[in-house]
């Protein structure tokens, strides 16, 4: 089911609750007019009723009802709608001796006398009070017809409600431009939107905006901003690799020429063959740092935190990969690993590239019979290797893409650190390098 507009939605809301308390308020007014108009006619019958029971009706004369009949009927311009009041008079013996010839003639004698009483008469609903004369002799008995009082209380309330309703109905229509007025804006943003080029990452206009939607077109130039800068580092990604790649590509192309000069030369053609596997070699190693620098820069490589790091088991298999360049270099290991560490849970499959990559740099970059030193505790995970000093100027680009300080002889891309540093960003951990001791240190701790 497709869903309705936000303005639809408003404006029905908006006519809802109108109506809504436009029909509570017309309830409180019927409540309200219906109780001030049955205390103003009860004290309009208690009046009446003083006043007929202050007459003298013993001295009544025989022809006074025709001759009081005769009178009413004479006024001109009477209102038929009195005819809802009357009243009779009767003696202790239940008869009548006077009434007002409309409707007082169908009254009862009843006995119940000091009180007001809902009474069935001529088939309609009467409220009745009945008094004594003043010399006790008569009883007298006003009424008025409930449904004349529902009658006024329903014109009373139609009085106060009519113009209420046609100044709702005014005040919709001002809604309704106003809500497609201030609606506009949104829709103004849309059409900038759709005539945007694909390659338009510039952020958006919020000056004619309601506050209301600033935050919304916030987050909108914020995100665009993130994907601005995302490929931006595709670019320079692309730009890095071609250039990297150009040179073992080239020494390849080289060794290949060389290889084809070559006239039976069995010791010349085993040196080629083996600087071209140094060459490939370098090529795959860069070409999978570069594709694991993209994942981790792009933001798609993702971790469980809550799996369990057994730091023990990482550095073993790590070890057991590098064993044949360590004892190839004549390398002594020394591993001080403890229960706890800076990162408890987290990737295992990240934080073993993190140790390898760790590692790599210390088997590479120190010489023969350098003693490398893994120690992990619960302040940080430092790996050191003795022999080596970098120099201040290099320290703090360390963990740059492509950066290699200057004069190194091992074959390198430059990435590792780089790896390390993002991987360790992940993990909610920061790195450092410092000279220690008789060397070189790579330190992960929490930030």
């Amino acid at each position: 089911m497709k869903k309705l507009s936000l303005r639809l939605r408003l404006l029905l809301f908006f006519t809802g609750a109108s109506c809504l308390i436009w029909l509570c308020s017309g309830l409180l007014s019927w409540f309200e007019c219906r109780e001030k108009i049955d205390e103003f006619f009860d004290q309009y019958q208690i009046l009446m009723a003083r006043q007929l029971a202050s007459a003298d009706w013993s001295s009544l004369a025989p022809e006074t009802q025709n001759i009081t009949n005769k009178i009413i009927k004479h006024i001109h311009n009477a209102d038929e709608e009195d005819e809802a009041i009357g009243f009779a008079v009767f003696s202790h013996s239940g008869e009548m001796i006077f009434h007002d010839n409309e409707n007082g003639k169908y009254f009862p004698f009843s006995p119940y006398v000091g009180e007001f009483r809902n009474e069935k008469v001529d088939e309609e609903e009467w409220r009745i009070v009945r008094v004594y004369s003043v010399d006790k002799k008569y009883v007298i008995a006003v009424g008025q017809e409930i449904e004349y009082r529902t009658e006024v209380t329903l014109d009373m309330v139609e009085e106060f409600l009519t113009p209420w309703l046609g100044g709702l109905f005014f005040l919709l229509i001002i809604v309704i431009y106003f809500v497609g007025k201030e609606f506009s804006s949104l829709r103004e943003l849309t059409k900038e939107l759709k005539k945007r080029r694909p390659d338009d990452l510039s952020a958006l206009s919020t000056v004619k905006l309601p506050k209301e939607i600033k935050p919304l077109t916030d987050a909108m130039n914020g995100l665009l901003k993130k994907i601005d800068a995302m490929l931006k580092r595709e670019k320079s990604f692309i730009s890095d690799s071609a250039h990297e790649l150009r040179s073992p590509l080239t020494a390849l192309k080289v060794q290949l020429e060389v290889l084809q000069l070559t006239e039976n030369k069995s010791q010349s053609l085993t040196e080629s063959l083996n600087k071209m596997d140094l060459c490939v070699q370098r090529c795959t190693r860069l070409v999978e740092q570069l594709l694991f620098l993209s994942k981790l820069e792009s933001g798609l490589t993702t971790f469980d935190e809550k799996e369990k790091i057994s730091w023990s088991e990482i550095v073993a298999i790590t070890l057991d990969e590098y064993k044949e360049n360590i004892d190839n270099k004549k390398q002594h290991i020394i591993t001080e690993i403890g229960t706890l560490s800076p990162i408890e849970k987290g990737n295992h499959i990240l934080l073993t590239t993190l140790m390898r990559n760790l590692l790599d740099n210390a088997v590479k970059y120190s010489p023969e019979g350098a003693k490398i030193t893994i120690y992990i505790s619960k302040d940080r995970i430092e790996v050191h290797n003795s022999d080596v000093k970098i120099s201040a100027n290099h320290l703090r680009h360390l963990s740059e893409r492509f950066y290699r300080p200057a004069g190194q002889k091992e074959n390198g891309s430059g990435l590792g650190l780089s790896i390390v540093s993002k991987i360790a960003a992940l993990h909610k951990c920061k790195i450092e390098f410092d000279n220690q001791g008789d060397g070189f240190s790579v330190i992960i701790s929490n930030m």
